[in-house]
């Protein structure tokens, strides 16, 4: 019979500090996101409030894991799950309803996000 004995020593103040660019990560990244969606020019525009300074990142539940990318114009949802609509290309050119479709599964940026936290946070870790 073989004994065996371990000890384990955790470095609490290393372990937060990797807990915490967790949160600042998650941050950036739908920030990243955020920029992503406006420069593919696919949110339909008429006077641009609906992608201007009405869409914006809500990071206040980022510690606990969750950031969420808000539209708070009465319209958003109507726009978003109504894609039969014929949008206006002359401001973007690539407007659509269901314009975050491209970075969910299945769409042709679906790894974006993944890539951008991944990124960020070895960054801030430096893992």
């Amino acid at each position: 019979m073989i004994k065996v004995n371990s000890k384990v020593t955790l470095n609490m103040d290393y372990l937060r500090r990797l807990t915490e660019a967790q949160a600042v990560a998650l941050e950036q990244t739908a920030e990243a996101l955020h920029s992503e969606v406006q420069q593919e020019q696919v949110v339909p525009r008429d006077t641009g409030v609906l992608q201007g300074v009405n869409m914006f990142v809500d990071f206040s539940g980022s510690k606990d894991g969750t950031v969420s990318i808000v539209h708070s114009t009465p319209y958003a949802r109507r726009l978003y799950y109504h894609p039969e609509y014929h949008f206006s290309t002359e401001e973007n050119p690539n407007a659509k309803g269901h314009w975050f479709e491209d970075w969910e599964e299945g769409g042709k940026y679906e790894d974006f996000a993944i890539r951008m936290y991944e990124e960020i946070y070895r960054r801030l870790t430096g893992l």
